[in-house]
């Protein structure tokens, strides 16, 4: 009968030393409470608390917790606007002043989002009551800087710190949307009939300094082809004249009458009327008199001619 109670007794003994044996996972901190008063904190992996008297008050989570925000503020200006966004945020540290904080401030985790949501939701709403309807949207950044700014501090004093605010949505009433979409696309419409004034300004432009360009290079061939015609001319005549003078010189040497070449220009003038001729009725005075008028034309022209050739040279 005594070895049967002495059986009793170690089994009660270990059992009571196994319940002290306590496991607390990674990424929490168990809190230790003694007669309802906090004792210690207990870290990740095996620990021990004294049997029956300690108790686990609090498993506290140091890892990070995300929650989503859907609320209302009204701008400067009477417009309401529509947030969305996503709050991430942690435990400070692992501190044990910190994870105290964390595990007495509030009663349960119900009461400590509450808090958290209307704070950020008040912050949110103070910054933008001082912003007018069409600054928002371009505020994006300075939204979250401002909150961060005014919040961590609170959040410092419950053992928490703010690691990220990201808002992903803003939105405005049904009326205020479809006024801000006409005055987009009137601005970009404008925009975009200056952007074609200017094209066809710098078109239009160009095409009159290429045209102009054009006549100017075409003014400039006319004129340099006209002086080289008219060089061409001359040269012929002057050739001509030459050409003329010296048969005459040797005519006159060999003691014949220098006539004989104005004849002679004068039948190969009309040798050349009728082989060049295309139908063309050309009058032409065939008498004596006639020939001999012409003939004293053309010794004018070649004594001109001549006296202009002797004067260059």
């Amino acid at each position: 009968m005594e070895l049967f109670q002495s059986y009793w007794w170690l089994l009660l003994i270990l059992f009571i030393l196994f319940s002290g044996l306590v496991t607390v996972n990674q990424g929490t901190i168990g809190v230790i409470t003694m007669f309802g008063k906090y004792q210690r904190i207990l870290r990740p992996g095996l620990n021990f608390k004294i049997p029956v008297i300690e108790q686990i008050y609090k498993r506290v989570s140091i890892q990070n917790r995300s929650v989503e925000l859907e609320f209302q503020a009204v701008t400067q200006d009477q417009a309401n606007v529509y947030f969305k966004s996503m709050l991430l945020y942690a435990v400070m540290n692992a501190d044990e002043e910190t994870v105290k904080k964390v595990a007495f401030k509030f009663i349960n985790d119900k009461d400590l989002m509450q808090a958290l949501v209307r704070t950020i939701e008040g912050n949110i709403r103070s910054f933008v009551a001082t912003k007018k309807q069409a600054e928002i949207l371009l505020l994006r950044r300075e939204i979250v800087e401002s909150v961060k700014a005014e919040v961590d501090h609170v959040l410092e004093d419950w053992g928490y710190h703010l690691l990220d605010l990201q808002i992903n949505d803003i939105t405005f009433d049904k009326q205020i949307m479809e006024s801000m979409s006409k005055v987009v696309a009137s601005n970009n419409l404008k925009a975009a009939a200056e952007n074609e004034g200017q094209a066809l300004l710098i078109t239009k432009t160009k095409s009159a300094e290429a045209e102009g360009n054009a006549i100017k290079i075409a003014a400039e061939a006319e004129r340099e082809a006209a002086r080289l015609r008219g060089q061409g001319v001359a040269l012929f005549r002057e050739e001509v004249a030459r050409g003329m003078s010296q048969a005459a010189e040797q005519m006159k040497q060999a003691n014949l009458d220098t006539n004989v070449i104005l004849f002679s220009m004068w039948t190969e003038a009309i040798k050349n009327f009728a082989e060049a001729g295309k139908g063309n009725i050309i009058f032409l005075d065939g008498s004596s008199e006639g020939m001999q008028r012409t003939m004293q034309q053309i010794l004018s022209l070649l004594k001109m001619t001549g006296d202009k050739s002797i004067g260059n040279n």
